[in-house]
């Protein structure tokens, strides 16, 4: 199966502590259990896939520009359809849905098996169909993040991230080397058809799957408005804007390493298949010890220091890779690589799933993917064009000098900003108002009278700022407060959503953070009752 292999690694350390949960206790859990087994199975034939592919590109074409189209190819689906992917998971049917997307990815596996083996497989052939298999893994990515609380216990959910963690790391360490083994053996049709069947084992379990049903009181959300409710959270979230900065900032550069290792391996090594694998396998083996070692880390770094020391340690392996030619030396070095990835993409997406409320997560992380992989195959056509022009060294230095003056945006974008952010689902807080309103009558603007004493008006204004982000976090177009001039102390908090319905669905959005804010803001309400509320609606055609 083509899934998006860092993002499920990476996700491993972002699941909030578990409550003395042993490390392999999800795995009591049949459906847990089989689907993780199913899955890295999958992921090794994803990996002998990519091995298969690059290797097939460097067979067909020795254009570096080609070649680091294969990582464009393969990361632009993720740019384009890893939003709309998870607006789909938060709004349809997740089983139905990745049965859909493995249906999809076995067809496009099979399709690439027949045209290899007929001989019918040429550069084009080869960049569409890493484009089809990766919009596969699109389409699963961010379902599959989704599911996992339906598949275990709360008190075992970190676990069974770390799990899955351990299990793309796994792959990652097979994979590569098994598809060179197996290449040389047999030829890139074999491993083509190996991703192909792997696919099935996890296509059987989520048929198989009955997952029990979710009572929603207001019914579903439309695709589009869908699309925009997720673009607002991101637009009046902090912590996800800031991680968002930092991912582009780290992997636009980082994806010089990527796209210019098979170029390495084949032209200035003059590797086989096999030693190519070889050296992914090094790199699998360095994320496996990088995600076991993570733990300690982040008990004495904060995540801004700890990605500034993995962002430098993957910049020296960038420099390794342009003058090492000792084959095992070089090897040593991708050891590192593999370790400062998974350090990266657990630190980012962490920071991602901690600054993203359950209501919206599938759309959040899908806008984190966006970003991720848009500056991926950015960067993977940026430094094949430079290698092109000029030679593979020269673009991995650039490379590296950009990554060393990245490194500066985290102090101005930090990573560890709210730690105590709490976006659990509050329960509690305001009531949905019972009238008789039809739920696609709209637009609707909302608004809460308080009385303030004058000695607090300033620090009410500072505050209420606060609950700016609260309201368009939840839905609201626009925003505002206003004092009346003719009564000192009133104070009129004003916002506009589309519908009627888009105000209920934000009473059910309320994190444990926004209750927070509201109750320091109502701290200043002076009136004997609570704030008074009117809402106005549009009049109708």
């Amino acid at each position: 199966m083509a899934q998006v292999n860092d993002v499920h690694a990476a996700t491993a350390q972002a699941a909030a502590p578990a409550a003395h949960a042993s490390s392999w206790q999800p795995l009591r859990q049949p459906v847990f259990r089989i689907l993780w087994i199913a899955t890295v199975v999958s992921n090794i034939g994803s990996w002998m896939n990519d091995v298969g592919i690059n290797w097939s590109m460097l067979t067909l074409s020795a254009d570096p520009l080609a070649v680091a189209l294969v990582q464009a190819a393969s990361s632009l689906p993720m740019f384009l359809f890893a939003l709309p992917s998870g607006v789909m998971a938060d709004i349809v049917d997740r089983r139905k849905y990745l049965l859909f997307s493995q249906l999809w990815v076995f067809i496009a596996a099979v399709g690439l098996t027949v045209l290899s083996l007929t001989g019918q497989v040429t550069p084009t052939v080869l960049l569409i169909a890493a484009f089809l298999l990766s919009t596969g893994a699109a389409m699963s990515s961010p379902p599959f993040q989704a599911i996992v609380p339906d598949l275990v216990e709360k008190s075992e959910l970190g676990s069974a991230i770390a799990l899955n963690s351990l299990g793309i790391n796994i792959s990652r360490a097979i994979g590569p080397a098994l598809g060179g083994f197996i290449l040389s053996l047999a030829g890139p049709w074999m491993v083509f058809m190996l991703n192909a069947l792997s696919v099935l084992g996890v296509a059987w379990v989520l048929y198989r799957w009955k997952a029990q049903p979710t009572i929603q009181r207001l019914p579903p959300e439309h695709f589009f408005p869908a699309v925009r409710a997720g673009l607002r959270y991101v637009h009046a979230a902090p912590v996800l804007r800031n991680v968002l900065v930092r991912t582009v900032a780290f992997f636009l550069f980082a994806s010089a390493g990527w796209a210019l290792l098979p170029l390495v391996a084949r032209r200035e090594l003059g590797l086989g298949p096999g030693g190519y694998g070889i050296m992914l396998a090094c790199i699998g083996i360095g994320a496996i010890c990088g995600a076991v070692v993570l733990p300690r880390l982040r008990q004495r770094f904060d995540p801004d220091r700890l990605m500034l020391l993995a962002s430098l340690l993957f910049a020296a392996t960038m420099l390794a890779l342009a003058f090492i030619r000792h084959f095992w030396l070089l090897n040593a070095f991708e050891f590192f690589t593999g370790f400062a990835w998974i350090a990266v993409l657990s630190t980012l997406n962490l920071g991602a799933q901690r600054s993203a409320a359950k209501w919206v997560k599938a759309r959040a992380l899908a806008v984190y993917l966006t970003f991720f992989f848009g500056a991926m195959t950015l960067g993977s056509a940026i430094w094949g064009q430079l290698a092109s022009h000029f030679t593979i060294p020269v673009a991995l230095c650039a490379a590296t000098a950009g990554m060393l003056l990245a490194c500066l945006t985290g102090l101005r974008w930090r990573l560890n900003k709210d730690p105590d952010l709490n976006l659990e689902i509050s329960g509690a807080g305001e009531i949905a108002p019972d009238l008789a309103i039809a739920h696609q009558r709209g637009p609707v603007m909302v608004a809460y009278e308080y009385l303030i004493d004058p000695v607090d008006a300033h620090d009410f204004t500072v505050c209420i700022q606060e609950i700016r982000r609260v309201r368009r976090r939840g839905g609201a177009l626009s925003w505002s407060v206003y004092e009346d001039v003719q009564q000192p102390g009133i104070f009129v908090e004003t916002f506009v959503v589309g519908s009627w319905i888009e105000h209920l669905r934000q009473h059910e959005r309320h994190t444990m953070n926004d209750l927070k804010i509201q109750q320091r803001v109502q701290a200043f309400h002076r009136g004997e009752r609570p704030p008074a509320v009117r809402y106005l609606v549009a009049p109708g055609a």
